[in-house]
């Protein structure tokens, strides 16, 4: 018989789990007798010695020390598995359709400045191939969605986020759109970079225990939402990037690939009033409306506050 089966051991996850007194939290009880009892497992089958157990009590301390929980998450493929979740249920409620959701990553910040229509995202003072991006935001049945919020934000060209790299200007590369009556937004932007996990970090020093890389293709965030729909949490995936099919966040689906488009034609460039060739990416959203049956989008997750 397996030590875990033993009545002694079956005892002490009861009363760990507070299953032997009626205070508390039913659900809470629960799932912390599933995880204890799953962790015993977990040290049985695999004959985990002391050294080793603490070893990774050690780890996680580290990681919260390093405020790299949001990066270690993704990383394991636990964003991803909560994403397919949610799609799951969806069906089971009678949702198809619409722009595929995808992971948040863990670099959103609140509070981007709100433009109507259109926004520049950069400030002119980093050097990178222009992008204009520009699209609607339409129901399934192809309605356009006026005053919707387009919440968009990415990476500059060295891969860094403003706000968690300090040499950029506050709220670089970050913007909300509210759309026109025509369910439109656009903006002009740098293309951005990928980014690699901290070389030296907790993130990475993990995923070279697993021989794995922690690069991410370069890619664009949205946010996108408006009363009565069902808010939508997802990013495209710039093409041709060398990691755009081996994401250490596995944040990759096929209908998020747009197609970019290079402008050298002379005129079309002085018409965007820019004075070299240019990228440009047409990509629409289509938002789900409100639907009781359907588990909540809006997620509440602690952010970093803007400095």
């Amino acid at each position: 018989m397996s030590l875990l089966d033993t009545p002694i051991v079956q005892s002490l996850l009861d009363r760990v789990a507070g299953l032997d007194n009626d205070k508390g939290d039913a659900r809470v009880k629960k799932i912390t007798r599933r995880v204890v009892a799953d962790m015993f497992r977990v040290i049985e089958d695999f004959d985990v010695t002391p050294d080793e157990f603490w070893s990774a009590v050690s780890y996680l301390t580290a990681v919260g020390q390093a405020n790299e929980g949001g990066l270690l998450v993704p990383g394991l493929g636990i964003e991803t598995f909560l994403d397919l979740r949610t799609d799951e249920a969806e069906k089971k409620a009678g949702l198809e359709g619409g722009t595929p959701r995808t992971i948040e990553g863990p670099l959103y910040i609140a509070g981007a400045p709100l433009t109507k229509g259109e926004a520049r995202l950069d400030d002119g003072s980093e050097q990178g191939e222009v992008l204009f991006m520009d699209g609607q935001v339409r129901d399934l049945s192809g309605a356009p969605i006026a005053n919707a919020i387009v919440d968009v934000w990415h990476a500059n060209t060295l891969g860094g986020y403003s706000f968690f790299d300090p040499s950029q200007p506050k709220y670089n590369l970050r913007r909300r759109i509210e759309t026109d009556v025509e369910g439109r937004y656009q903006f002009r932007s740098l293309l951005p970079n990928g980014y690699a996990c901290p070389p030296d970090g907790q993130t990475q020093r993990y995923l070279n225990a697993l021989g794995r890389h922690g690069q991410r293709p370069a890619h664009i965030h949205f946010f996108v939402s408006a009363p009565g729909f069902r808010k939508l949490t997802t990013q495209i995936n710039i093409d041709g990037d060398e990691y755009l099919h081996d994401d250490f966040a596995f944040a990759t689906r096929d209908d998020l690939i747009p197609p970019v488009v290079r402008v050298t034609d002379p005129a079309a460039i002085h018409a965007r009033g820019v004075n070299a060739p240019f990228a440009q990416i047409t990509f629409d959203f289509a938002l789900h409306r409100d639907h009781a049956a359907a588990p909540a989008t809006i997620v509440n997750r602690a952010h970093a506050e803007a400095a």
